[in-house]
């Protein structure tokens, strides 16, 4: 009799879910991270002071998950200048953050974080040799199922003030798009 009062309890306590409750959708940072997993060919064009552009630079990148729905490895080269870097993306959803770091040859870690939904993301002030700080600041744009844009700028005034730092053209690789 006490197991069927319990069960009763149980039952009353924690309803079973239906049939047609909906699971929520996916936030727009989750859609973010599903939507660059692949491999990517990637064009690289910095900004140089005079304001005018280098030539591309053709590299890749790699993108694959460590924890389903939540956390993105990846790897960044450009052979001709000779890097590569480790990223990770990953979801903060108690913070409504996306944040992503990165770390090349040289050590030097970069922490780039936005609002869960929006395509910027920035790293905090990080101080420079001359005894300033830089801060950096990544948006993507122009984004298609196999296609995105992403422009890095940087600030030397706590983001009062932007100036361009780089430009990349990022293509799903396929058939058409060789990597």
């Amino acid at each position: 009799m006490k197991r069927l009062i319990a069960s009763l309890l149980l039952m009353v306590a924690y309803p079973a879910v239906s049939q047609d409750q909906t699971v929520p959708p996916p936030s727009a940072g989750l859609e973010q991270l599903r939507h660059i997993v692949g491999n990517w060919r990637v064009e690289t064009r910095f900004r140089q002071q005079d304001g005018s552009e280098t030539k591309p630079f053709v590299g890749s990148y790699l993108f694959e998950w460590v924890i389903e729905d939540a956390v993105l490895r990846g790897v960044s080269e450009i052979p001709e200048l000779g890097q590569r870097s480790a990223i990770l993306f990953y979801l903060r959803p108690t913070r409504n953050e996306i944040e992503m770091v990165s770390v090349g040859a040289d050590g030097k870690l970069w922490v780039m974080t936005g609002r869960d939904g929006l395509e910027t993301r920035e790293t905090p002030d990080l101080p420079t040799m001359d005894g300033g700080t830089m801060r950096l600041r990544f948006t993507r744009f122009n984004v298609t199922p196999d296609r995105f844009e992403s422009r890095m700028e940087w600030s030397a005034d706590q983001g009062a003030n932007w100036t361009p730092g780089n430009h990349q053209v990022f293509e799903r690789c396929s058939s058409d798009v060789i990597c």
